[in-house]
């Protein structure tokens, strides 16, 4: 298993070297492999808007990408083994609709009073952000009060959908009444882009990232004996409770961070841990957390370069290159199962 485990991760430590090299060369303007490691080094190049290009447009993004495919992949194995659901990922439990919640109300809602959010850019980007944080934070609230109440998980599953679903409703509500300004901000943030976290709020995200994934590995051992049986691991001294909100809390903490910043970004939560489970042939959390980090990076980063459409000065929304990667994945995982209530 280590030997397995460490020739995995060195093959994919080389692929996302390999393709963050290629995100940040690739675009619609282009700048030489010597240049780029120039600028990297802090040396000097032939042409300034090299320099301007790379660090103020293509590194935060590649960098985002990192993040986002890191904190997703770990989000959706955790919410997997909560609920024993290969199905199961880090929007499962309507935290993206909260956030997408919270954003609808700070976008539309000051369209409604009149108040235009272009005249301070610094109002709208950090407000969208901590707006959508609130709307995450509200559906993790309401869960762990379910949690409190309720002890079937299944039945706290259904309950996220139907959160999800309510969220969605007054989302429809806000678009129905919103300007057709406001309309299109919201619209844009929903497909999800990686180019929208500035270079000052990586360095936010980076320790919100870090502090979700610490503590996804610390809990790998609850996880682990979790997956026997809720009894057995009472019968071995693990708060199963305890441990349910933990998962719950490190998931709103990672895909509520990702989806505040860079907006929805779906599948790579679902998709992510049934490939590393896939090569790694094993369900021990000690080797799948590192695991789908690396192999939710290198799924960023690939769909980021698909986005930037090389050779074309266009772009797709990244949502829309997850989405396709991911569905035809989630019809194998359907048709390969047949029975989705159980994780195996």
């Amino acid at each position: 298993m280590t030997s397995k485990f460490s020739i995995l991760s060195i093959v994919l430590v080389i692929t996302s070297l390999g393709l963050f090299m290629a995100d940040i060369a690739l675009g619609s303007v282009h700048i030489p492999l010597v240049a780029i490691v120039d600028i990297l080094l802090g040396n000097t190049v032939e042409k300034e808007s090299w320099n301007i290009i790379l660090l103020e447009s293509r590194l935060p993004r590649a960098l985002a990408a990192i993040l986002a495919g890191s904190a997703l992949a770990v989000s959706g194995l955790q919410m997997q083994t909560l609920f024993r659901n290969p199905l199961a990922g880090p929007y499962i439990l309507g935290i993206s609709s909260g956030a997408g919640l919270g954003v609808a109300v700070f976008i539309m809602g000051f369209s409604v009073m009149g108040i235009s959010l272009s005249s301070s850019i610094w109002f709208a980007n950090y407000g969208i952000v901590i707006s959508a944080i609130l709307g995450a934070v509200l559906v993790l609230l309401l869960l762990m009060a379910a949690i409190a109440k309720l002890k079937d998980i299944m039945t706290v599953l259904i309950l996220g959908i139907m959160i999800g679903s309510i969220a969605t409703a007054f989302i429809s509500i806000l678009e129905y009444f919103s300007q057709e300004d406001s309309l299109k901000s919201f619209v844009l943030w929903t497909m999800g882009d990686l180019s929208s976290v500035a270079p000052d709020s990586l360095k936010m995200l980076f320790f919100i990232v870090l502090i979700g994934l610490l503590a996804a590995f610390a809990i790998s051992k609850q996880l682990n004996t979790y997956l026997l049986g809720e009894d057995y691991a009472q019968s071995l001294g693990i708060n199963v409770n305890t441990t349910r909100y933990l998962v719950i809390f490190v998931t709103a903490l990672l895909a509520g961070s990702i989806t505040a910043f860079c907006g929805p970004i779906g599948f790579v939560g679902i998709i992510t841990p049934h490939i590393a489970r896939m090569f790694l042939k094993s369900a021990n959390h000690f080797y799948l957390v590192p695991l789908c980090v690396l192999l939710g990076i290198n799924i960023m980063l690939l769909a980021d370069i698909i986005a930037q459409l090389p050779g074309s000065d266009k772009t797709f929304p990244i949502n829309a290159v997850t989405s396709l990667i991911g569905i035809p994945f989630i019809f194998w995982i359907v048709f390969k199962n047949k029975k989705i209530a159980a994780l195996n």
